[in-house]
């Protein structure tokens, strides 16, 4: 077994680190259960309370599936493809549609009030995210892609709109790792223009921007 005695601090950050890289260097494999609780507490010296902490964390991400009285297996190896496995489908649909909502609203208010200095923070991020999908560091353009649609939302300057949206922070990661892993065309989709029609406050140009490449993956799903 791959794993070793943990310190005292900081146990269950520890155990979730030990976990997943027992999980990324295929020691424990997709599909497989792996070793009970009480063999885990064995393993790390922790209680059973920190064991079930750092199960529960890597199951919300993705990593690991509990199965009411058959075990704990393993599901993806990384959270970008945990998050893939978990959208799919309608429910993908159903966040598409509300992205679609807040976005082309948060583009078309970005435009109108945004400030120069959120201007250099959208291309910064932009251009990272171009950077990354480019060298097919996919897993980190996802997080960058994400980051920089919150960002224009943010720009609208409307605090309510805003919390909700972030509020939303998990599920549109996961729905663009989903749409990258299944479409990597995606991965190339240009947000330059809508960028650019922000720059230029040019409301009615964002706002098609923004619904646009949606709208395109909306249909796609409907023809599945």
């Amino acid at each position: 077994m791959p794993l070793a005695t943990t310190r005292r601090s900081g146990l269950v950050d520890q155990v979730i680190d030990q976990m997943r890289a027992a999980i990324t260097n295929a020691e424990w494999k997709v599909g497989e259960r792996i070793p009970t609780e009480p063999e885990l507490v064995t393993a790390l010296g922790v209680g059973r309370n920190t064991v079930r902490e750092a199960v529960r964390a890597l199951s919300h991400a993705g990593l690991l599936e509990v199965r009411q009285g058959d075990g704990t297996f393993v599901r993806a190896t990384s959270e970008f493809s945990g998050a893939v496995r978990r959208l799919a489908g309608t429910e993908l649909r159903d966040v598409l549609q509300v992205r679609r909502t807040l976005e082309v609203e948060g583009a078309r208010l970005a435009a109108a009030h945004r400030t120069e200095e959120e201007l250099t923070d959208l291309t910064e991020l932009l251009n990272a995210r171009d950077h990354s999908m480019t060298t097919k560091d996919y897993e980190l353009g996802v997080d960058q892609d994400a980051a920089f649609h919150l960002a224009v939302v943010r720009c609208s300057h409307n605090s309510l709109l805003a919390e909700l949206y972030q509020g939303l922070t998990e599920v549109v990661r996961a729905s663009v790792a989903s749409t990258v892993s299944t479409k990597p065309s995606m991965a190339a989709v240009d947000h330059q223009r809508l960028l650019a029609a922000i720059r230029d406050r040019d409301t009615a140009r964002a706002a098609a921007e923004a619904a646009g490449f949606l709208d395109e993956l909306l249909a796609d799903l409907d023809q599945d």
